[in-house]
């Protein structure tokens, strides 16, 4: 089993910047990708970014250029650095963690972006 847990969610304002974390912890495996989706109001979750434990990285188009994913693999922690914020990226921020074709989910963390 693996447990995840995030940081960071928050109001900001159109324009600004925040920093979301997710610490993971248990059973973990040295080849895992971890990563974040979303959930806006009334709609389906949806994938922003994934990072594997070999440093390789994708982003939604709709992240790319705003959004940064990182990780330590020392603390198992993957960061999600939000740019340029828009009320359009507000939802609910899930942490995803996979290894060995499984997958966990973290809690959430909303994100409310004030025009």
């Amino acid at each position: 089993q693996v447990q995840l847990v995030e940081a960071g969610g928050g109001l900001v304002r159109a324009g600004e910047s925040l920093t979301l974390s997710c610490a993971a912890s248990g059973r973990i495996r040295s080849n895992n990708v971890m990563g974040w989706y979303r959930e806006a109001p009334g709609t389906q979750r949806v994938f922003v970014a994934t990072i594997t434990s070999g440093g390789m990285i994708n982003y939604a188009d709709s992240a790319k250029g705003r959004f940064a994913i990182s990780r330590d693999n020392a603390k198992n922690t993957v960061y999600l650095q939000m740019n340029s914020l828009k009320p359009d990226d507000e939802a609910v921020y899930y942490c995803m963690f996979s290894q060995a074709s499984i997958q966990y989910w973290g809690q959430g963390t909303r994100v409310t972006v004030s025009a």
